[in-house]
Parts: C-alpha cells; sequence; structure tokens
C-alpha cells in the first residue's frame, strides 16, 4: 500500500505546482523538494539499477543547469527551474525529450491563451479574482508552470514507476 503513495506523490505534486502557478505565479520550494525525497523513496523501494539512478539524476541535473541558465536569462522563473530539474529527475532520460516537447507544445498554446485573454475585457466576477487579473495584466509573465505539471502528467503514465507500480 505504501508503494501506491509514493508513487501517486509526483502527480500530486505536479497538479499541486501547476495550480499554484496559475494562482500566484510561483513554485514553493517544498513541492521540488517533496519530489526529489519522494523519488530517493520510490527508487530504495523499486531497488532500481546504478546505471537507471545515474540516468534520473543526470536528466534532473542537466535540467537544473539548463533550468537556472534559463532563469538567469529571464526565460524562465525560479520555480519553473526547479519544477522542471525534480520532473526530469522522475523522468529520466528515457523520457526526458517527450516531456521537453510536450512541455514546449503546452507552454505554447498556455501563452497563446494568455495573450488571447489579455485582449479581451474580463467579464465582472472575474474582476474579483486577484489571480486573474494578475493573468490579464500585460507586464505579468506566463505560469509556465502550469504546462510542465500538465507534461509530466502526461508522461509518467509511459514510465518505469507508473508501470512497475513498485
Amino acid at each position: 500500500m505504501i508503494e501506491y503513495a509514493v508513487i501517486l506523490i509526483f502527480p500530486a505534486a505536479m497538479a499541486f505546482a501547476g495550480a499554484m502557478d496559475m494562482l500566484t505565479m510561483t513554485i514553493p520550494n517544498r513541492i521540488s523538494i517533496v519530489l526529489v525525497a519522494a523519488f530517493a523513496v520510490a527508487a530504495a523501494m523499486m531497488g532500481i539499477g546504478w546505471w537507471a539512478l545515474a540516468s534520473h539524476v543526470g536528466a534532473g541535473l542537466l535540467m537544473l543547469m539548463i533550468g537556472i541558465g534559463m532563469f538567469a536569462l529571464g526565460w524562465l522563473g525560479g520555480g519553473d527551474a526547479k519544477l522542471l530539474a525534480a520532473t526530469a529527475l522522475w523522468l529520466g532520460f528515457d523520457h526526458l525529450l517527450p516531456y521537453l516537447l510536450l512541455a514546449a507544445m503546452a507552454g505554447g498554446a498556455l501563452s497563446l491563451a494568455i495573450l488571447f485573454y489579455r485582449r479581451l475585457m474580463p467579464p465582472l466576477w472575474l474582476t474579483r479574482q486577484a489571480w486573474a487579473m494578475r493573468l490579464h495584466h500585460a507586464k505579468t509573465g506566463i505560469p509556465y508552470g502550469v504546462a510542465l505539471a500538465a507534461a509530466g502528467l502526461h508522461v509518467f503514465p509511459s514510465t518505469l514507476w507508473f508501470a512497475a507500480g513498485i
């Protein structure tokens, strides 16, 4: 039973990260910390080999470096960079490319939707929602954590974690 709880942490954390980013434009550090800690527990419980472990850790570190670079250039938020790395840790190199492609497509669609939303006058009931008005403001960025979460949730069922059920 505990095995299922461990692998459910990934989808729950991803959904929470996406929702938090949409509503607050921040992804709390604790989400990435929980994902990294849960990965360590899941890897130990599953007994994955050193080569597979190195692949997952390598994917996470590579995405952390790329994410930090993108953050330094102002292309990505700090929480997004950490979520990207924590997600890559779970997915490993085997599923990294599909994840990145899906995240890019979801991010593009999200960006277009938000740009369209910003051209409209929101209905009165929506103007009372701080998160909706924050998204409506032209100077606000795009909550890319939503795209990262959507892509991660889409790819996760094809990973060894889901298939093995620990």
